[in-house]
């Protein structure tokens, strides 16, 4: 078994004994946070890693998030179904962008154009939707008043914690039967040059598309859980361009070719933004974006396979020779 197959089993099983060994509730907490965030940095690296740049993803979490608050507050409808409306929401708004998109060969960065213009559609949505929504002053889920399993709200960590696990290990499965399903090749053949890969038979058209839906419906269910969890959003911190250029920086940073390497990114994003949070207070506020954006610079000129993937790549010859003498 190599080391990028033995990883997620080590991470995996170090994550399940951590509860049951150490529970301070604050550290808890960004472990949570940093299971949730890993699961939308997935989903943003099952496009990314084959070419498609998609700076959208902002939109998709939005949709999650909101579609699901708004259903519960003002239809009582429980987040066990609301999620799964939420998530068919963000996957027809993948469809009605992306099919046109890749029906008329729109790629490179007039696609990264069509995304950003999605994300900041759905920002402006829901700032304009205020009545509904709360606007640029953020959006509460009411607490339940019955059962908190039907309106998913718990107010346990060790709950939230196991729920967040659980999907983290979902994005890695998706990622790894990707990795190993005949669509990755497709897809590496697309990105490699289209107009081969048509002529050799793969259906294009279809092959984008999937990867971009499947890619939604884990963007827009990290957002619904984290709308669930902190029981607060606001556009800001679901939706818009600075969530979709989070999820750039995270995955590039981490190892976009690497399953573990959206993890590392949101170790990363998590961390940086608490310290800038308790060392300088609101006199801080969106400095995360500029050291991304500094960071992300550095990463591509010098790292450009992230900090995950240039390791294990220096590990490489190492291991062949383990190999060699075993």
């Amino acid at each position: 078994m190599t080391m990028r197959q033995l990883g997620p089993w080590v991470v995996g099983a170090a994550l399940i004994a951590l509860p049951f060994v150490y529970r301070e509730p604050y550290h808890l907490h960004l472990v949570i946070l940093i299971l949730i965030w890993s699961f939308a940095y997935t989903s943003w690296s099952m496009m990314g890693r084959f070419g498609l740049v998609s700076l959208g993803h902002g939109g998709f979490m939005g949709v999650g998030a909101y579609v699901t608050a708004l259903l519960w507050n003002h239809l009582g409808v429980s987040p066990w179904l609301g999620i799964p409306v939420a998530m068919f929401a963000a996957a027809m708004l993948a469809i009605v962008v992306g099919y046109p998109c890749f029906r008329f060969r729109i790629r490179g960065h007039y696609f990264v154009l069509v995304t950003l213009a999605l994300s900041g559609i759905v920002l402006q949505v829901i700032t304009a939707t205020r009545d509904y929504t709360g606007g640029s002053l953020g959006y509460t889920p009411e607490r339940a008043r019955g059962s908190h399993l039907l309106a998913l709200q718990f107010d346990d960590k060790l709950t939230w914690y196991l729920i967040a696990l659980g999907v983290w290990a979902a994005g890695l499965a998706i990622w790894q039967w990707t990795d190993r399903s005949m669509d990755r090749y497709a897809l590496e053949a697309i990105s490699e040059d289209e107009d081969a890969a048509a002529a050799a038979g793969v259906n294009v058209t279809w092959e984008k598309l999937k990867i971009t839906v499947i890619s939604a419906l884990m963007t827009s269910l990290a957002g619904a859980l984290y709308c669930q969890y902190q029981m607060f959003i606001s556009p800001d911190t679901v939706s818009g361009i600075s969530v979709s250029l989070q999820m750039v920086f995270a995955v590039i940073v981490g190892g976009l070719y690497v399953s573990l390497g959206p993890t590392i990114g949101a170790i990363i994003t998590i961390l940086l933004a608490e310290i800038l949070r308790i060392g300088f207070g609101t006199g801080a506020v969106g400095w995360d974006n500029l050291v991304y954006g500094v960071l992300l610079v550095v990463f591509i000129i010098f790292l450009p396979e992230g900090i995950l993937g240039s390791i294990l790549e220096k590990l490489k010859p190492r291991a062949k020779r383990w190999q060699d003498k075993g």
